[in-house]
């Protein structure tokens, strides 16, 4: 256990400086930018040469100075949001309700509330920029009875409405599209390289969305831009200048020349803030190497293993294992320092951790397969069980044999989520929420009694309480669902370890309020329940959450990779055999998460592949991670027996496991 200072040694030394190099490009970038903008804001085909200089001369003025000052500030508020809230694991909404709920949030309140000030702040610095009717909110005009007054400048003003209602708008699809989310490239490329060919979609994009917001904002502007309008006048001391039409008429606008720049200068706001986004993306994701050994002590907790194995921020873990699939492929000189022995003593120390870590997480996936699939079959309720099949069951399991007593994944009490995964990796990354649980809602009024008595936690003098996930806590091994033959003849499914019995004390009656209480809940859940509206908004949405199930799979298929090319490497570089030792558990645990995989797949709309938005920034990755670890994984166990061939049947496994492993060394899978 290290301390919170060293835990966090990454944040500091790495991501921060990360980060600001990213902010540092974008304001680098800021200039050629708004020089195209100040281009196509103020260029006029009857007049090349004189807009030309026209636009030369702003570039030096102190108002273009001074512009981007303003901008500046903009894009390092808009990195700092990005620093604060990015997230390697997205947060996937499993119903209408969790997606409201999301856009309702406080803390979504006020960052929408920031992004709607900058969109005015960059909407002002449009309107110098583009100058003539835009320049000012005021001008001086002259009344029907001949007295000069102050007047409002509504062109001004809708410019500035604009810049707020893009910006929020910005800040909803970002909630709704995860744009928070970083993805980690499958062909590592340079930063150049990455930027070059993410720049057209930024460009593309913006223009995009721009045009959406814009058309909408007119619509909202038709309909209520009277009231915004009357609150300013009315707190400045402005008058409407009665010889021009109002703007929300549509005589008004009906403006070519209006329209494009409000189109623009959405355009130049969304391109700042999405090149602040993306490169953001490529600098934190950039590739980290890990020292697999350390000589010096005070460097201990910055190698590869103890970074795997210890508490760390969530982007930590996934660079560490990006670096482990990274270094099993192409670096035969740290692989033979994975396999060296430790002095004194000469323990695969390496080895152990690096497996055992990547072992965990194989296994907690297939449990939460397992316990999503258990609940999915049964639609939310509870199996019954007697008391008499829990006892033959447990009998019949605690005779098994030596091999299958090394790692069942069995379901916790509590249905696993993507979270779970990652739960020793929370201290440090306050900036990384994790990704919405596929746990059915258990507050929701249509959750059942049985759904509840499925998911109540272990009682603590049960011999299951406590956390599974610890490597001190022996497992079962994996059986094969096609081998349940226990179930299928007595009628009764597996044990799981919230149906081994534990003493519990001798339930009080319940109060004749309490029984009124009940009463009444269930007549408001059923009277709920017949609302389509209501049923519409709490239903589970399938697709979504089998997206949640597989959210953090990336970390997943950098772990099959790299255990596979480490044991495909090991067939001629591991001097020692400290593979060998582990290979039986690390086929089981391959062969059993693929069979729960299939039986994943096998449930409906898991194996529909959604359709990709063509001109969107947000990174849709996540919603395909799951057909990509299914090709990992069985590309994974396809690399081991193509190298060991038939030696593997000296391997030490189950009648069952060897069995679906031949089918493999057959081709046949």
């Amino acid at each position: 256990m290290f301390s919170a200072e060293q835990s966090c040694w990454f944040v500091r030394k790495v991501i921060w400086w990360r980060a600001a190099a990213s902010i540092a490009w974008a304001v680098i970038l800021l200039p050629p930018a708004t020089a195209v903008f100040v281009t196509l804001s103020r260029f006029s085909l009857l007049h090349p040469i004189q807009s030309i200089s026209e636009c030369l001369s702003f570039l030096t003025s102190t108002t273009a100075i001074f512009s981007f000052i303003l901008l500046c500030g903009v894009i390092l508020l808009v990195g700092f949001l990005n620093l604060e809230y990015y997230t390697v694991i997205p947060s996937i909404p499993c119903s209408k309700i969790a997606l409201f709920g999301q856009l309702l949030h406080p803390r979504q309140f006020v960052i929408s509330l920031v992004h709607c000030s900058m969109g005015v702040i960059v909407a002002w610095c449009c309107a110098v920029t583009i100058g003539g009717r835009y320049q000012a909110l005021g001008y001086p005009c002259t009344q029907s009875d001949g007295s000069p007054q102050l007047c409002l400048n509504e062109h001004h003003l809708i410019l500035l409405l604009a810049g707020a209602f893009v910006g929020f708008t910005h800040s909803l699809l970002g909630v709704i599209h995860n744009m928070n989310y970083v993805s980690f490239h499958t062909v590592q490329q340079y930063r150049y390289l990455q930027f070059k060919g993410s720049l057209l979609l930024v460009v593309k994009s913006s223009a995009t969305q721009a045009l959406y917001s814009i058309r909408n904002y007119i619509v909202l502007y038709f309909f209520l831009g009277y009231i915004p309008r009357a609150w300013i006048c009315k707190t400045l001391n402005l008058r409407l200048n009665s010889f021009l039409h109002p703007l929300d008429t549509i005589a008004g606008l009906l403006d070519v020349s209006l329209l494009y720049h409000l189109w623009i200068s959405g355009t130049f706001l969304l391109f700042t803030w999405y090149i602040t986004m993306q490169l953001f993306r490529i600098f934190v994701t950039e590739v980290c190497s890990f020292p697999v050994q350390s000589s010096f002590t005070e460097e201990a907790h910055q190698c590869l293993p103890k970074v795997l194995t210890a508490k760390q921020p969530v982007i930590l873990k996934f660079l560490a294992l990006q670096d482990l699939a990274l270094l099993s492929q192409h670096s035969p000189s740290r692989r033979s320092e994975v396999f060296s022995l430790s002095q004194p003593g000469g323990h695969p120390h390496y080895w152990n951790d690096i497996s055992k870590e990547c072992l965990s997480l194989l296994m907690d996936l297939t449990q939460r397969l397992v316990a999503y699939h258990d609940t999915v079959a049964t639609n939310g309720r509870a199996k019954a069980q007697s008391a008499g099949s829990n006892r033959k069951t447990l009998s019949e399991t605690s005779g098994s044999s030596g091999t299958e007593d090394v790692m069942t994944p069995k379901p916790n009490a509590m249905i696993k989520t993507p979270t779970s995964v990652f739960t020793r990796s929370t201290i440090g990354s306050l900036h990384s929420p994790l990704a919405a649980p596929f746990t059915p809602d258990l507050d929701s009024p249509f959750s059942s009694p049985a759904l509840r008595c499925l998911t109540a936690p272990v009682e603590q003098c049960s011999p299951w309480y406590g956390s599974v996930q610890s490597p001190h806590i022996m497992r079962r091994a994996p059986k094969l669902w096609s081998t349940s033959t226990d179930s299928q003849t007595t009628g009764s499914p597996p044990p799981t370890p919230a149906s081994v019995p534990s003493p519990k004390p001798a339930a009080s009656k319940p109060s004749l309020l309490a029984q009124f209480l009940q009463n009444r809940k269930e007549q408001v859940k059923n009277f709920l329940a017949k609302r389509e509206l209501i049923m519409y908004l709490f239903n589970k949405l399938p697709e979504a959450s089998s997206q949640a199930l597989f959210a953090d799979s990336q970390a997943h298929i950098w772990a099959l990779e790299g255990l596979s090319y480490l044991v495909q490497a090991s067939f001629s570089e591991d001097q020692f055999g400290v593979v060998q030792t582990t290979l039986p558990s690390i086929l089981s645990c391959m062969l059993v998460l693929q069979e729960a995989v299939d039986r994943h797949f096998k449930l409906p709309h898991a194996s529909s592949k959604p359709v990709r938005a063509a001109s969107s920034i947000g990174d849709s990755t996540y919603k395909t991670l799951r057909f990509a670890l299914r090709a990992t994984l069985k590309t994974a166990i396809y690399r081991i027996t193509t190298t060991f061939g038939e030696h593997l049947n000296a391997v030490q496994m189950s009648a069952e496991h060897r069995k679906r492993l031949q089918q493999f060394l057959e081709y046949k899978e």
